[in-house]
């Protein structure tokens, strides 16, 4: 017998009971869980590029989880509970896909004939933008800004993308890549005068510059950053781990090798990756 979604949110809510549940679930709290959401997050990205798939599904029941997690906090505050989550998450997805769903309910369709390759994707990015926007408005308190709900705990490079990606919807951008690297050099160019004036502090500064110069790069060339880094860290640990494993070999203390050595390890295993 297989279980089912009502058997998720009743072992959570048995977890969380003061009497039968567990010490460490019932202590936790909206901001203790947090942290958790955002590692199972990454852990479901990482199985998904390392295409581990017999570990996706469990992967996803963490995330999973932690959505249930909140869903409890949330009835237990009489806020809201996870069945609001759900009718709110489709009336969403109903509104902003009008070219699905003309009359915004579940059995509506677009006319017959009319295949989605038929449907302008500009023209969805468009409407989903403007109703996007029209949700942001409702919700501000201040003045809307097209920045507005762009989450502050996302990490700083994805964070960055977002921020540059929705100045651009309104024109701030360069026209092209050549820009995007003109700013680049000029950034770089900043930082290496910070560090001949001794001004460290002024070149973190004007690092934090060029990493967003470099985000707003990928950006350009249609690439995510965080995917992009996440990238070059495994391709540095796998070039890295290739330097230590020769020099093992080589009975060569890590700690005693010369940079030489370690230099023509890291080439060798370039050139092993090339073939």
């Amino acid at each position: 017998m297989r279980h089912s979604l009502d058997d998720l949110l009743t072992l959570m809510a048995v977890l969380r009971d003061r009497e039968q549940g567990c010490p460490w679930d019932i202590k936790q709290d909206w901001d203790t869980i947090v942290p958790h959401t955002l590692e199972e997050a990454y852990e479901v990205a990482d199985a998904i590029e390392r295409r581990a798939f017999d570990e996706l599904p469990g992967e996803l029941g963490d995330l999973l989880f932690q959505v249930i997690y909140y869903a409890q906090f949330g009835a237990e505050e009489q806020r809201f509970d996870f069945h609001d989550i759900v009718d709110t998450l489709t009336a969403k997805m109903l509104r902003r896909h009008p070219h699905v769903f003309p009359d915004g309910t579940l059995t509506s369709r677009r006319p017959p004939g009319m295949s989605a390759d038929e449907v302008k994707t500009q023209q969805v990015n468009s409407r989903w933008e403007s109703l996007k926007a029209d949700e942001r408005a409702e919700r501000a308190v201040a003045p809307p800004s097209v920045l507005d709900d762009v989450p502050r705990t996302l990490p700083a490079l994805s964070r960055a993308a977002k921020l540059s990606k929705r100045a651009a919807r309104v024109g701030f951008d360069w026209p092209d890549a050549e820009g995007v690297l003109a700013k680049i050099r000029e950034e770089l160019e900043e930082v290496e005068e910070a560090l001949a004036a001794g001004d460290r502090q002024h070149a973190q500064e004007e690092v934090g510059d060029l990493l967003f110069a470099v985000t707003n790069l990928a950006r350009t060339l249609g690439a995510d950053p965080e995917q992009c880094l996440r990238s070059t860290n495994s391709k540095f640990e796998r070039r890295f781990r290739y330097v230590e494993r020769a020099l093992a070999e080589a009975e060569q203390p890590l700690h005693k090798a010369s940079l030489d050595e370690m230099e023509s390890h890291w080439q060798a295993a370039k050139a092993q990756e090339q073939h």
